[in-house]
C-alpha cells in the first residue's frame, strides 16, 4: 500500500511502517499545500495518508475521495509519542477502506 505522512508527522515514523511504501508529504513535493489542495493532489497516487490533524475530517468531505484516511491521537507528533502506536497505525491502515477515517490512540 503506499502511504503518505501529513508533514506534521515526522519523517522518520516511514521507517518503522515496513508493510508498506511510504512518503512524506514534504518528500512528495506537496509541502505547504492545504487540507483540500493536498487531498486532490495526493488521492490518485496513494493509497493512504496518515495524520494527527484531528480536524481534518470536520473541515473536509472525506467520504467522497478514494483514500483512507488514519487520524493519530497522540500527546505530540514526536516519534517517541508516536511509537506505542505503531501496531495500531498498521492495523488501521490494513483494515480502513476508501474513504474512510481511522481514529488511531
Amino acid at each position: 500500500m503506499k502511504v503518505i505522512l501529513d508533514e506534521c508527522l515526522p519523517r522518520r515514523l516511514a521507517r518503522h511502517l515496513v508493510d508498506h511504501e511510504v512518503s512524506s508529504v514534504v518528500d512528495a513535493g506537496f509541502a505547504g499545500l492545504g487540507n483540500g489542495r493536498l487531498l486532490g493532489a495526493i488521492q490518485e497516487e496513494f493509497d493512504a495518508f496518515v495524520t494527527i490533524d484531528s480536524n481534518l475530517e470536520y473541515q473536509q468531505a472525506l467520504s467522497d475521495r478514494p483514500i483512507r484516511v488514519v487520524v493519530i491521537r497522540s500527546f505530540s507528533n514526536r516519534l517517541e509519542d508516536l511509537m506505542p502506536l505503531l501496531p495500531a497505525i498498521a492495523e488501521a491502515l490494513e483494515q480502513a477502506e476508501e474513504g474512510q477515517i481511522v481514529h488511531v490512540g
